[in-house]
């Protein structure tokens, strides 16, 4: 006698997956399924894709595709996730980007990006992901969970942009960009004001006077150079009596190195100096010397090497000589000595707020905006215009009273 064999009916099981307009569930996932020409033999051929949580994530994904297969934009599928493009795309870029931004950029993927998103397929990314991400972050993507700035967070969408565009256009991982299509807060754009009054960066430079890098915030204040720009000046590009510096490029430091890159505008320029200016500078030439021979062998740098150096000669981490001002105004403001606190207290300002007082001084007083320009290495005067558009349109409040004045 024949014993019946489980499961071996010609009957269909009620719970066979059954596919549905090319979508169909198989265990907890949702998969779709459709067909591709090949575009070499140009036979059409089914393509599986599957892993999704929703029934609507994969219809949606299916009609995506549905698209591309059309338009012959198919992407084949790809397990890498977003924490490892983005590893390998950093590395493939970091020859095109400049020291200083190739460091922002690790840091912001490796802080703001991949904690939230860097395990999510790469391929699996939608809008509403990212802009779930913006979100996250504006929440909780800070230090301790706390809200990250806006500021911040702009910046991460312009890393993701770049990123996700090599992504469709170097790499066809994928069909199209979905940070285009995010929703990103906006900017919180302030024209920088006159952030001290030409007194007060008289009483700031007093108080750096006696640090070692003193040259270096004064040759900021006066000529409006970036802070990269300045530590990457050697002193064969300072010629103290034609009374004038040339800028040609900017550096970081990446494990104790220099690596020096372009300026930011690509473009080399020549920043006139005053007297006083190149007293500073002869005065700092001399004490570094001094420090030279006080170190004798074991001296870092080169002679006549990098203008700015540590006192053993070594490259300075950008990071020391951005926090020095605050310490410095904090100190000011706040002595140990109560009884010896300034009546008048100095506002904070960053490092490169001395840029902007510089440009702030020069166009107040009546200097063209393509010479200011020119000095703070714009690559094109209306970039000037639009930064300092407050400080140009009080100038020309006062041309009205000057024209009416010269007739009289």
């Amino acid at each position: 006698m024949t014993k019946s064999l489980v499961g071996t009916s010609d009957k269909p099981n009620k719970n066979t997956p059954k596919l549905r307009d090319g979508v169909m569930k198989r265990g907890t996932t949702w998969s779709y399924v459709i067909r591709v020409k090949d575009p070499e033999t140009g036979e059409s051929k089914p393509k599986w894709v599957g892993g999704f949580a929703t029934e609507n994530d994969a219809k949606e994904a299916r009609d995506e595709a549905r698209v591309s297969a059309r338009r012959g934009e198919y992407v084949d599928r790809n397990t890498i996730t977003v924490g490892e493009y983005l590893d390998d795309w950093i590395e493939d870029h970091a020859m095109e980007i400049k020291p200083g931004t190739l460091e922002d950029y690790r840091i912001s993927i490796r802080l703001y990006i991949k904690p939230f998103i860097g395990k999510t397929r790469l391929q699996a990314v939608r809008p509403a992901t990212i802009t779930k991400l913006y979100r996250d972050l504006l929440s909780r993507g800070g230090r301790g969970g706390k809200p990250l700035a806006v500021s911040t967070v702009v910046h991460t969408h312009a890393i993701l942009r770049r990123a996700f565009r090599d992504a469709v256009e170097v790499h066809e991982y994928i069909s199209s960009s979905p940070v285009d299509k995010a929703k990103r807060p906006r900017g919180d754009w302030r024209e920088p004001g006159m952030i001290w009054t030409p007194a007060q960066l008289r009483t700031f430079l007093g108080l750096a006077r006696s640090h070692r890098l003193f040259a270096f915030f004064h040759l900021a204040a006066y000529t409006g150079a970036r802070r990269g720009e300045l530590l990457n000046l050697q002193w064969s590009d300072v010629d103290l009596e034609g009374k004038q510096i040339t800028i040609k490029g900017s550096t970081g430091v990446v494990d104790g190195e220099h690596i020096a890159g372009t300026t930011k505008s690509g473009r080399t320029r020549v920043i006139s100096l005053d007297e006083g200016t190149v007293n500073v500078l002869r005065a700092h030439r001399e004490a570094q010397e001094a420090e030279r021979l006080r170190v004798g062998d074991t001296w870092k740098g080169e002679e006549n090497g990098h203008v700015f150096t540590t006192a053993w000669g070594g490259p300075i981490y950008p990071t020391t000589v951005t926090a020095l001002p605050g310490k410095l105004i904090s100190a000011y403001n706040e002595p140990e000595n109560k009884k010896q606190a300034p009546a008048d207290p100095l506002p904070y300002a960053r490092l490169h707020d001395l840029r902007h007082i510089h440009a702030t001084t020069l166009l107040l007083a009546g200097v063209p905006v393509h010479v200011v320009a020119s000095r703070l290495g714009h690559a094109d005067p209306a970039i000037t215009l639009r930064v300092y558009a407050h400080v140009i349109r009080s100038a020309e409040t006062a041309a009205a009273d000057v024209f009416a004045k010269a007739l009289e």
